[in-house]
């Protein structure tokens, strides 16, 4: 087992600035790599504070905010305009990034494409549902109408 810190949000392990233990493999193989984690070391601990306080600033300040957003989210349906085939298969499939820009375009405000979960992965038009992760305890589900492109 080796520690590592967390500097990006992994569903299932924690949130930026936690110090963890994983197997060495999945630390040496998967989280360093991709940029997910650093080694720990006695010098992490000044690390682990930086992460902290960036992650923080870039929380929704209050949880008044956090509930507002939510609210929002939830009453409104989001389309999105995408290129699809004649019987309404995607050419690809919808993206975090896609909800993001499709939810800025609504006006209904500005979201995190690391914080937008999709479970399945959304390869056709009609309605579906995407979580987006506003605070560690304030979660709100998007309906999504995709539309295909004239």
């Amino acid at each position: 087992m080796s520690k590592v810190i967390l500097t990006h949000e992994v569903t299932g392990l924690g949130a930026p600035g936690d110090v963890i233990e994983v197997k060495n493999g999945y630390a040496r193989n998967y989280l360093v790599p991709q940029g997910f984690a650093t080694p720990w070391t006695r010098g992490g601990e000044k690390q682990v504070e930086q992460i902290k306080a960036a992650r923080a600033a870039r929380e929704l300040a209050t949880l008044e905010e956090a509930k507002a957003l939510q609210e929002a989210l939830e009453s409104t349906e989001v389309t999105l305009t995408v290129k699809a085939g004649a019987e309404g298969r995607l050419f690809g499939s919808v993206k975090p990034a896609d909800v993001a820009a499709a939810v800025s375009e609504a006006g209904v405000g500005e979201i995190d494409k690391r914080k937008i979960e999709i479970g399945t992965p959304i390869k056709a038009t009609g309605k579906h549902e995407a979580t987006v992760r506003l605070r560690e305890d304030v979660s709100a589900t998007i309906t999504l109408k995709v539309v295909a492109a004239k």
